[in-house]
């Protein structure tokens, strides 16, 4: 149950966050007659709710640390490196668009460099770590915690850190286009298709990495659990394509937030009961039961409070008119 909610911790953000890193690698990519246009709505769809979408992570992080404390010593010593940098992007990030918004015109190019090139970063180390659990490069015994470099920057790390940030650009491109209207929606229309092949290509790619880096995980996708999970995704991921092409915007939205959190699942239930292969499993990491069961029993008073405060703050920053919200 705990490791099952680090996981909803970790979907929610891969679907909001992402979406967030999504926005500032379009911002960077920006182009056209109407770049200058794009670039305001990617801030008027971020700006009231960038900072409020890590709160996922930190959920995740927190669950992980309270309830599987050896596995959470493992990897902060084993990816030291790829964390840290993914920090420093989120941090890079958010300054970058603040200073961006409200400093001098004159560096607010120099700013939303920044802000562009470190929300593509984020999502390649990010799933560059997230590859790393089941390299098998990862040793843990005892205390001591051995990683090469590989570990995270092998070509089956770096083709999860592609897949990640074709997704991230994708899901970002796909809600874009419910935030817009107009020549601007057809902008972020066809971008959304553009990295909708990137997702397909890179998709395509993975099984080939992870065949050849010989990875545990071809094992745990194999699984008669894992297969429902992943054609639900594969689903989502085809009626998403579809809905963008027949500009069912709202419909493609749903499906997209689908698409990632059955793939967020899926890589999930090929990990266990692993939680960093081969030597830390869930039930060798957990705390004791008094931990466990207050963790278990406090989740839901917490997100009694931190759901419906979130869909407020979704509301009340809303700009589009209200008739728009229903489309």
């Amino acid at each position: 149950m705990a490791a099952g909610l680090a996981v909803l911790g970790l979907v929610a953000y891969a679907i909001f966050g992402g979406a967030d890193f999504g926005g500032g690698i379009w911002d960077l990519l920006a182009s056209g007659p109407r770049k200058d246009a794009q670039r305001k709505a990617i801030a008027r769809a971020m700006g009231p709710v960038w900072e409020a979408n890590h709160v996922w992570l930190i959920f995740a992080v927190v669950v992980v640390f309270a309830c599987f404390p050896p596995a959470f010593s493992a990897v902060s010593v084993a990816l030291f490196a790829p964390m840290h940098f993914a920090v420093i992007g989120v941090v890079l990030r958010g300054a970058a668009f603040v200073f961006r918004s409200y400093g001098e015109p004159q560096h607010a190019r120099r700013w939303g460099a920044i802000f562009g090139a470190s929300s593509a970063a984020t999502p390649v180390l990010l799933g560059a770590a997230a590859a790393s659990l089941s390299s098998g490069q990862i040793r843990v015994s005892g205390s001591t915690v051995v990683a090469p470099t590989s570990a995270w920057l092998g070509p089956l790390p770096l083709t999860f850190g592609a897949f990640a940030l074709a997704l991230c650009a994708y899901q970002a491109a796909v809600f874009l286009c419910s935030e817009t209207k107009g020549e601007l929606r057809e902008d972020f229309r066809r971008r959304a298709l553009w990295s909708g092949t990137a997702v397909v290509a890179t998709s395509v790619a993975l099984p080939i990495a992870l065949w050849l880096g010989r990875s545990p995980l071809v094992a745990g996708l194999a699984r008669g659990t894992v297969a429902p999970v992943l054609i639900c995704g594969v689903i989502a991921a085809l009626t998403s394509g579809w809905a963008l092409r027949a500009r069912r915007f709202a419909l493609a939205r749903i499906a997209s937030a689908a698409q990632v959190a059955a793939l967020v699942v899926g890589w999930a239930l090929a990990m266990r009961p692993y939680l960093v292969y081969p030597d830390l499993t869930i039930a060798s990491s957990a705390a004791p039961d008094t931990t466990l069961r207050f963790v278990l029993v406090t989740a839901p008073f917490g997100m009694a409070l931190l759901i419906p405060s979130l869909i407020l703050l979704y509301r009340v920053f809303d700009n589009r008119p209200i008739e728009e919200r229903s489309e």
